[in-house]
């Protein structure tokens, strides 16, 4: 399967979420082009939709391979066997990680203004981005969401590497992804247009939401 656009993809895999219709889901999208994605399964779902700010930790040498991820709240995931590989030390480690907090932070400002975190307990969360690689960023969303105690967690993502899923399925009471490939290079392959997502669309499709969801009460 190629998807056109993250639009695309979020409404074939609103379709698959449909069951989920009547427990009144929460979606969390993981910014910036997962929000495009979670908007449309919010439309589907008739569902509210939230920010989930990650921040992968890239190595200093190559930030593009990470090492990591966190989330707000203190929440990190480190991968120690890369760790390891790079042979990085605890400075080195707790560097990254206070320039990525900072960046976090300012990320979680302009997203969510003064609106409070979502209160998650109890509901059925719906975990979303627009594809997965290694999967770290996700396990530091699944770590975030797992300490609100939802009443159920399923992660939903367009396409993923069969060995991430495999991994993460254990992670999440339901896992939701149609293109699974033990081929897979680079999420942007299975896009026809995968053009990035601005900060303002970001903000103007959680306003939307917001006002859809005003119009529903």
């Amino acid at each position: 399967m190629l998807y056109a656009n993250r639009l695309d993809a979020g409404r074939k895999l609103g379709q698959l979420l449909m069951r989920y219709r009547e427990a009144e889901p929460f979606i969390l999208a993981l910014p910036r082009g997962g929000v495009v994605v979670g908007h449309e399964i919010a439309r589907a779902l008739h569902a509210p939709l939230d920010v989930l700010v990650v921040r992968k930790l890239g190595a200093p040498m190559n930030p593009e391979f990470g090492f990591g991820a966190i989330a707000p709240g203190g929440v990190s995931y480190i991968d120690h066997h890369t760790v390891q590989l790079l042979g990085l030390t605890q400075q080195e480690i707790g560097e990254v990680v206070e320039e990525e907090s900072a960046e976090l932070d300012r990320r979680v400002r302009l997203y969510r203004g003064n609106r409070p975190e979502p209160a998650l307990g109890g509901k059925s969360v719906i975990l979303v981005d627009d594809g997965l690689a290694t999967g770290g960023t996700a396990r530091a969303a699944i770590l975030y969401a797992r300490k609100a105690v939802p009443a159920r967690l399923i992660l939903a993502v367009p396409v993923a590497p069969d060995d991430t899923v495999t991994r993460l399925r254990e992670e999440v009471d339901e896992l939701i992804c149609p293109v699974v490939r033990s081929d897979f290079r680079a999420i942007g392959e299975w896009y026809q247009d995968f053009e990035q997502t601005t900060d303002a669309e970001v903000l103007e499709l959680l306003a939307a939401n917001r006002r859809q969801m005003q119009n529903a009460e």
